[in-house]
């Protein structure tokens, strides 16, 4: 009685390992076969997620330049306004003066250094009015030498012919910032554009990927161009 006895306390530990071991192998095969149960993600999707990841740094990118280009208009429509109220100013001051013109002038023997004086005075109010940017140095430069301009007119009258001279310049300071404004509106118009369509893009591809519908190789690599192209071009 005492032999078995011994005999089972001394198998016990060696029983009590092998069934660890038989245990930890059971646990270790039932972990492997729920791991290939496991369902694999499609290529399709992986393809998919990955790139609407890259078309929605594309679209981070385009949503700055677009509203960069956005900035851009909204101060060239400043400018535009700024250039439209100097010329509504130079042609009301036109207008004045040409009323003013308008009016006979007494006609009367001039004094000897009378003539001289009428070309200081054109060559001051001339060059006063480029300093002021009333005038481009283009038109200072014919006022100096006479082109198209009388230096012995009456001082209204010179003064009526610089006040049209500087509404024909703000005139074109006008037309100038228009053109600006214009190009700046198709600019900021082209980027939202690009934007609009990399999140329309970004959205379609999450749509893909959950619907598992793989990207073909075409649309893949004209959709890889236009995702880098896109910001650089902006």
């Amino acid at each position: 009685m005492e032999t078995a006895m011994h005999s089972f306390l001394v198998s016990l530990p060696q029983a009590a390992a092998l069934w660890v071991v038989i245990l930890g192998a059971v646990l270790l095969a039932a972990a492997m076969i729920a791991r290939t149960q496991q369902p694999s993600v499609p290529a399709a999707v992986t393809d998919n997620l990955r790139f609407a990841d890259e078309v929605a740094i594309a679209a981070d990118r385009a949503a700055t330049t677009a509203a960069r280009r956005r900035a851009e208009w909204a101060t060239a429509q400043e400018r535009l306004d700024a250039a439209w109220l100097a010329y509504d100013v130079a042609d009301r001051s036109a207008r004045e003066a040409a009323k003013a013109a308008a009016f006979p002038l007494i006609s009367k023997r001039r004094k000897p250094d009378e003539n001289r004086a009428r070309q200081r005075y054109l060559h001051h109010a001339a060059s006063a009015a480029c300093r002021n940017q009333d005038l481009s140095i283009a038109q200072l430069n014919d006022v100096f030498a006479h082109r198209g301009w009388n230096p012995r007119l009456h001082p209204v009258v010179q003064e009526s012919l610089l006040r049209q001279a500087v509404r024909a310049h703000r005139f074109d300071e006008y037309q100038m910032a228009l053109d600006a404004e214009r190009a700046s509106w198709q600019e900021a118009e082209s980027a939202a554009d690009a934007l609009r369509s990399l999140r329309l893009e970004a959205a379609a591809a999450v749509t893909r990927a959950a619907a598992g519908e793989p990207v073909s190789d075409e649309r893949w690599f004209a959709d890889q161009w236009t995702t880098a192209e896109l910001p650089a071009a902006a």
